[in-house]
């Protein structure tokens, strides 16, 4: 894309010390809204996630790399530099590139960059407008602050895996690391309002984001119904625990959703399934009383959805307003027509890609002023060092 397009967040700089996921998808985040994101990573090493693969990416060459798609997944709009920070040349090198970043943001075990003198507290006087993100598994406060976090251990441990799967089967994570890319979203909004109260006052903060808090904060209706009546909720599977009928049905060829959301839609629904009979039953009239009979209701809609092939039902359903649509693979998602307009996949050029692009996931964000920009494909370990020296520094050298 032109880099005419106006950004949001052009001319901020952004020192990005994470790793893995988290962190760097609230920093692709930025990036994408015009942020200058340097990438600081080990020397030799780099981001773990480059040799999270299989698939890797091919060279220009057709040779296999080492970046994987993992790490292609949350690092586009960044320029990489390699810096070892346990030098002494490396902490110095740091130091200068604070002196004119907006944002750091870093994902270090609690206190783990107090020994090279790069924790907030060692900072925040010598740099008082900077925006100091640290994410965390735990959090820089309480009793598991020291304790390394993982997405599935987070996972399981707020709560979400207990909601998550079959009824009589196990605990069930969910297909991506979705603990880690909430936890960077909430990050890229903590770290936007820490901009603007510093546009305010002039100031710079601290802000301590963990996995496990966010794990729990995204438990939402889950979370709440706990809280509203202390009752710990079984699994449902794909069921709802306060909405029936809503949940993935058997037809004659595929599964499909019916997402029936109030009493109107379930009228609509047992017309076009010829089950009127159930709205005026007095067992499944309402939402709660559907909820109260849930296994008897549900296994009279399963029997006669299997009459019908799924396109049958989508076609019908939709054309009398009941939420419902195919449970799609991957390659289903990306041809479906509406998602090729949407532009939901993006082929960005890449000079060293066999080809000369890369896939990537589009950022959602549709803005008419400020839209999301694609300007640099995900970077090569240190790639960029000389240029990151000279626009920051303006020097050639380090």
């Amino acid at each position: 894309m032109s880099n005419t397009i106006p950004s949001a967040l052009a001319g901020l700089k952004v020192l990005d010390l994470s790793r893995i996921l988290a962190g760097p998808s609230a920093t692709q985040l930025l990036g994408d809204l015009g942020a200058d994101v340097v990438k600081v990573e080990r020397p030799e090493e780099g981001d773990d996630t480059r040799k999270w693969g299989p698939p890797y990416v091919n060279d220009a060459d057709g040779r296999e790399t080492h970046e994987s798609a993992y790490y292609l997944s949350a690092n586009r709009n960044k320029r990489s530099i390699a810096i070892d920070i346990a030098s002494a040349s490396g902490i110095e090198t740091v130091h200068k590139l604070l002196e004119h970043a907006d944002i750091l943001v870093e994902n270090y075990k609690a206190g783990g960059l107090a020994k090279y003198g790069l924790s907030y507290d060692q900072l925040k006087s010598r740099y008082p407008t900077l925006i100091y993100c640290s994410i965390t598994g735990f959090g820089h406060t309480g009793p598991y602050a020291s304790r390394p976090g993982y997405d599935f251990l987070i996972q399981g441990m707020g709560g979400i895996m207990s909601l998550t799967g079959e009824p009589d089967g196990q605990p069930m994570k969910t297909g991506v690391g979705i603990a880690d890319v909430m936890t960077g979203m909430y990050a890229a909004v903590g770290i936007l309002a820490a901009l603007q109260h510093r546009n305010v006052t002039g100031q710079g903060q601290h802000i301590d984001i963990s996995l496990l808090d966010t794990q729990i904060a995204w438990l939402v209706n889950a979370g709440t119904n706990y809280l509203t009546d202390r009752v710990v909720p079984e699994r449902l599977g794909n069921g709802h625990p306060n909405i029936v009928p809503y949940q993935v049905f058997s037809t004659a060829d595929s599964p499909m959703i019916l997402a029936v959301g109030n009493d109107a839609q379930f009228a609509h629904f047992c017309e076009v399934a010829g089950l009127q009979e159930l709205v005026t039953d007095e067992r499944y009239a309402t939402n709660p009383k559907r909820i109260l009979n849930r296994d008897a209701v549900c296994a009279v809609i399963d029997e006669r959805l299997r009459t019908h092939p799924r396109a049958h039902w989508l076609r019908e359903l939709e054309a009398v307003g009941v939420p419902c649509g195919p449970v799609n693979n991957l390659e289903e998602v990306f041809n479906d027509p509406h998602v090729r307009a949407r532009g939901a996949e993006l082929r960005m050029p890449c000079e060293w890609a066999e080809g000369g692009e890369i896939g990537l996931l589009a950022n959602p964000l549709k803005m008419s002023q400020t839209p999301p920009t694609y300007r640099r494909p995900p970077p090569r370990l240190n790639e960029h060092a000389d240029d990151v020296i000279a626009d920051w520094l303006g020097t050639s050298n380090h």
